[in-house]
Formats: C-alpha cells, structure tokens, sequence
C-alpha cells in the first residue's frame, strides 16, 4: 500500500511510521516541515521509507499525494491550552488547510483519508461520562472546534465525491518519541521530570479526570481502523478514568521516590472529566484490554530513563 503520513515527525506519527513499516508490502512517505524533524526517525533505519519536507500550510505541495492508496492526517498548528489566544488565526490555519487538502485528495485520487480527532476537546465539559460518539460536541477551546468541523468537512466530501475516510477521537496518548517538554502529554512529562528530580507543574488540585492510553495501544486502533472501510467515527482510549493525582502516585511509586509537585491554578480550558467509551470500537474490533497505567509507565520509564531533553 502506498501510505502518505503529513505531520509525520511527531509522536503519533513517529509511533504510526514505526509500526506501518513492519509490512513489506507497505511504502511509506512521510511529510513534515524540517528535514530535521525527522533525525529521531531516521535513526531507527526504518524500511520502506521515504521522507518529504513541505509546509502544511496552504502552500503545501500537494504533488506529494499522487499516486498515494492512503493519507493520515495528523497535522495541527496549535494545542489546546494555547488554542484560545487567536481563534481565527487557529481555524485559518487548520480548517482552511484540511480543506484544500481534502480537495486536493479528491483532485489526485487518493483512496482514503484517515483523520486524527481528539477525543479530550470535541465533547466539552458537558458530556455524560463515558462519552460516547452519540454524545453532544460542544467544544470549549478552539482546537476542539477546528477539530470537530474539519471532521464534518471529511463528511462533505465523502457525500460530494465519495472519498472513503476515517475519523479517530483519541483520548491522552502517552509514551515513547513523546517530547517531554511539550505542552501535551502530562504522563510523559511527569515521568521525565521526575527521573530529572525537576519541578512537576500541576494545574488545579489534581482531581482533573482523563482517560490515558499507552501509544502502542493507540496505534493498533489506528491502524485497526484505517484498515477497515468504515466511513465513520471512532472514539478510542483505554476506556478507564484516572485521576492527575493517581498518575502522581503510580509514578513515585513505580520510581520509588518522592516528587516535586507545584500545584497551581486551574484553567478553564481543562473540562473536569474525560473518559471515552470505547464499546463502538470493541463492537466493531473484538475486545480490547488496555496496557494498564502502572505497565505503561514503567514502559515510558525505560525509554527516557537515558534520554535527555531541555525542559
């Protein structure tokens, strides 16, 4: 299958590159920005692999996707704890984009776009936890927002060309080629700073509720997902609510150690609980058993245990 990735360098789409290579009969283009995005990749030697350095702006060279079976969209300009500060800007530049991207698929005869949502921001704060697909999208920051209406824009073209495509709402991936000292990710940076002995930020008391997923898992539904002809809408996480502060201690007590919490002010950008349900996945995939919380942090230990980044 020949597979283009866009937005390819970072960590999903380092994980997804790792994993799709496995297939001999899979080649695979991955595009980012900087050619030194990809370093971290290149060192792993992956097989069936090429790489692509183009803007994922409006100016993209959207030649790239001739010839291509099936296209991951991973691309996002922003997070969504900075997402508010210029809400124009934010849909400018992420639903205007994926919509010339959509056109230019349809234009080059691209067989299947799979589309990565966010499970965390599309259904606000009001949601009936567990949250299912069925459940009201009302987002509260702007990256949900770009998020869920690029989602209705892949609607529009698969009912205007009959493009195939597939939308995954992941919830809060974690784990190895995950940059700690990034704005997503707490269980990454959590871990990183505590084998640092750094400082660990904490927005509000820690009572915040999210659904943690290790990124092995969130790349076999992936993968699951963009392999089926689904044209449809996927919810996937781990399924289990934990709280920031059960992550704190799950950590210190893998680590054997005390750490160094700063809690400060919450943000109103955090909706108090996020926990997907995962029953149309498991319907449609056979049953899933999450690695569990306490696995995958010590799998996140080992990783960065001799890596270091400036946090």
């Amino acid at each position: 299958m020949n597979i283009i990735i866009i937005g390819a360098a970072g960590f999903i789409g380092t994980n997804l590159a790792i994993r799709l290579s496995k297939c001999n009969d899979n080649k695979i283009t991955l595009v980012d920005k900087e050619l030194q995005y990809f370093d971290c990749i290149k060192e792993l030697n992956l097989d069936h692999v090429e790489y692509e350095v183009s803007s994922l702006d409006m100016n993209m060279d959207f030649s790239i996707l001739k010839g291509k079976s099936i296209i991951y969209h991973l691309v996002s300009t922003n997070m969504p704890t900075n997402s508010n500060i210029n809400i124009t800007k934010d849909l400018y530049d992420n639903v205007l984009f994926s919509s010339k991207l959509f056109e230019q698929c349809v234009d080059y005869g691209v067989g299947k776009i799979v589309y990565l949502s966010s499970g965390g921001t599309v259904y606000g704060k009001d949601a009936i936890n567990p949250i299912s697909e069925l459940s009201q999208t009302n987002p509260i920051n702007s990256y949900g927002l770009q998020k869920l209406t690029t989602e209705k824009l892949l609607y529009l073209y698969n009912y205007l060309y009959k493009i195939n495509y597939s939308i995954i709402r992941l919830s809060n991936p974690y784990g190895p080629y995950q940059r700690p000292n990034g704005k997503l990710g707490v269980v990454t940076n959590f871990v990183y700073n505590a084998l640092n002995d750094n400082v660990i930020n904490v927005y509000g008391d820690g009572s915040v509720i999210r659904d943690f997923v290790y990124i092995d898992d969130a790349i076999d539904a992936i993968v699951n997902i963009a392999s089926n002809n689904y044209n449809d809408i996927f919810n996937f996480g781990s399924g289990i609510g934990v709280c920031i502060n059960e992550v704190l201690n799950c950590i210190s007590n893998v680590l054997g150690v005390k750490l160094n919490i700063n809690y400060l002010p919450a943000r109103n950008v955090d909706v108090p609980k996020n926990v997907l349900s995962i029953e149309k996945y498991i319907d449609h995939f056979g049953d899933f058993k999450p690695i569990s919380l306490e696995e995958g942090v010590r799998k996140t230990i080992d990783f960065f245990s001799n890596r270091r980044y400036d946090v």
